[in-house]
């Protein structure tokens, strides 16, 4: 009996011996890249736990404006101190006296460090090459002049440069066959989102010492510099923002209170976003609040008589609006008194500056009587019902979409809605089930202004390795399927001139400017509720600008506000009066 239990005790022993050496096994030699079901990298761990170190650069690719101002990040030169001068006897009144701080400032700042510090951080020394020189000539141990690269507390353009964050299963899904330490950031929206493999972050630039269990250092006070070992990375994607115009939108977009929607600049003749502001503003740190982190600019919405430019290009190419024919815009789009708006008898061109529903309502039915798909038609021409942001073959990419983000505008959610002529009324006036994104309307007008060509709108130029050569050129590209003629185009040209300088236009207000102005405006209902029962609608101004010789193309839209409140007329005219400040300034 004794004889077994020995057996039977001496077997457990064993089993668990051979439990823990293949546990160790394990550890030490087969899953030492990726432990556990967190993929955790236990090399990377273990030296982290033996060192302390400032990371100078992420190795992460950086995004920046059109002239190659950072967007993401700020390097700043700056000084790094290590905590073991304090156990040193060094020459403190030479690195004080160089960077016009007290002794016993520094001093403070070593005796409180838990690591290495950044000096004055989270608003860190700004140092002059002539001081980063002069630290670094000291040659003291621990103390260093470096250009640190910080994350803007602010990113310019943040909904449309996106967020990042980890996720080791999408980590995973995305890169299956490299090896990543499990804890990489990746992009979560955004740019940051579609241009994720090629910014992904690699090696990162780093002063680091190794440190003992008390944290005293172990190889004496050596502190390694740590640079990438690829010359070419991390990558530097080129956007076509201009960091100056997109800072005075947000400005301009604050000053007037848009709490959601924002507005969006393009370039006409490259097609490019100079500008993108979305608001609710993003929070980093609680990115999905308030909606943040959703990109209203790439986001559809209803959009009321913008709409109507469908449909008087529609009605030009099929002889439905003659000068001489009139339409009675004192009734609405049902027949009955229209107590808002006593136009009286309009033709076409005064219903269009004026924004009459009734007579868009009228050529909505008497298109969609002649061909049921005809403003479907014209919707896609002008580009309004399919995605615009820039899509190619970018190497082995496949379709890779620059506008991950961006939604599908579309006219009818049903087919019943094609063929009733009740419903195509509203959907002649931008409402019933008509959605577009201000992306989209913006680059309906640098469509109809530059003669009907529809592009594609890109939102990058290129990207290029560290050391400035090219990696990959974004080239113009065209939208496919057809467009609107120049004729048509050149009569939508005058129509939406006429929005600002007609005297019943709804825009005439904007006739005053230094660069003349053509566009449309648009408020449209959500058939949704406030708090307090009043109706929510979304206000719309879209145009291009100068008028002879078009150059920008720009939305602007306020969206969830109530009846008499959250004009966006002024906001455009702020705009136009900025950009012309801003040419000028640039011409002299």
């Amino acid at each position: 009996m004794i004889h077994k239990r020995i057996i039977r005790t001496g077997v457990i022993v064993i089993i668990g011996i051979s439990i823990i050496l293949i546990r160790l096994a394990q550890i030490q030699l087969f899953d030492t890249k990726s432990f556990s079901h967190r993929n955790i990298d236990l090399i990377h761990e273990s030296v982290k736990q033996r060192s302390q170190e400032v990371i100078i650069d992420n190795g992460r690719g950086k995004f920046y404006d059109r002239n190659m101002v950072p967007l993401t990040h700020e390097a700043i030169p700056t000084l790094v101190l290590f905590p073991f001068l304090n156990h040193m006897d060094w020459d403190i009144e030479k690195l004080a006296k160089i960077i016009n701080v007290p002794a016993v400032e520094i001093k403070k700042v070593l005796q409180e460090a838990k690591g290495p510090v950044v000096f004055g951080e989270p608003n860190p020394l700004v140092l002059t090459p002539e001081q980063m020189e002069a630290i670094n000539h000291l040659e003291i141990p621990g103390v260093f002049a470096v250009e640190k690269q910080f994350d803007r507390k602010i990113t310019p353009a943040a909904q449309l440069i996106g967020i990042l964050g980890e996720n080791p299963e999408e980590l995973k899904k995305r890169y299956p066959d490299r090896e990543i330490p499990i804890n990489t950031m990746i992009g979560i929206s955004g740019l940051q989102k579609s241009f994720d493999e090629f910014l992904i972050q690699e090696e990162s630039t780093k002063l680091i010492y190794h440190v003992d269990g008390r944290g005293s250092p172990l190889f004496g006070i050596d502190v390694k510099f740590v640079d990438q070992s690829n010359p070419f990375y991390p990558v530097k994607v080129q956007t076509t923002i201009d960091y100056e115009i997109q800072k005075k939108a947000e400005q301009i977009v604050d000053q007037y209170q848009i709490m959601k929607g924002g507005l969006i600049l393009l370039d006409i003749e490259s097609n490019s976003i100079l500008a993108s502001v979305s608001r609710p503003s993003l929070d980093i740190s609680h990115p999905y609040a308030n909606n943040g982190i959703k990109d209203m600019m790439l986001t559809a919405h209803t959009p009321g008589s913008v709409f109507k430019t469908v449909i008087a290009a529609a009605s030009i190419d099929h002889q439905l609006a003659p000068p001489d024919r009139t339409f009675n815009c004192s009734v609405t789009i049902h027949g009955d008194i229209d107590e808002q708006y006593d136009h009286g008898i309009l033709n076409f061109k005064d219903s269009f500056a004026a924004s009459c529903n009734n007579t868009f309502a009228t050529l909505a039915k008497e298109l969609a009587e002649k061909d049921e798909t005809i403003i479907e038609t014209y919707a896609h021409m002008l580009g309004l019902n399919e995605l615009t942001g820039w899509v190619g073959n970018v190497y082995h990419i496949e379709n890779f979409k620059q506008l991950a983000d961006e939604e599908k505008g579309y006219i009818y959610l049903e087919d019943e809605e094609r063929k009733d002529l009740k419903l195509n009324a509203q959907t002649g006036i931008g409402q019933q089930s008509v959605r577009i994104t201000p992306l989209a309307a913006a680059n309906m007008m640098a469509t109809i202004a530059r003669g009907g060509e529809k592009k594609m709108v890109r939102a990058v130029e290129s990207i290029q390795y560290k050391n400035g050569t090219e990696l990959y050129r974004f080239p113009k590209k065209s939208l496919e399927g057809d467009h609107i003629s120049s004729y048509t185009a050149s009569k939508l040209q005058q129509l939406l001139r006429e929005v600002v300088v007609n005297e019943k236009g709804t825009g005439k207000s904007l006739n005053d400017l230094p660069y003349p102005v053509a566009g449309k405006s648009g408020t449209a209902e959500t058939y949704r509720q406030d708090k307090q029962g009043n109706e929510l609608l979304n206000r719309w101004f879209v145009g291009y600008f100068p008028y002879e010789k078009p150059k920008y193309a720009m939305a602007v839209v306020n969206l969830d506000v109530i009846e008499g409140e959250g004009s966006v007329i002024p906001l455009f005219k702020d705009m136009v009066n900025f950009l012309f400040e801003f040419d000028q300034q640039r011409t002299e």
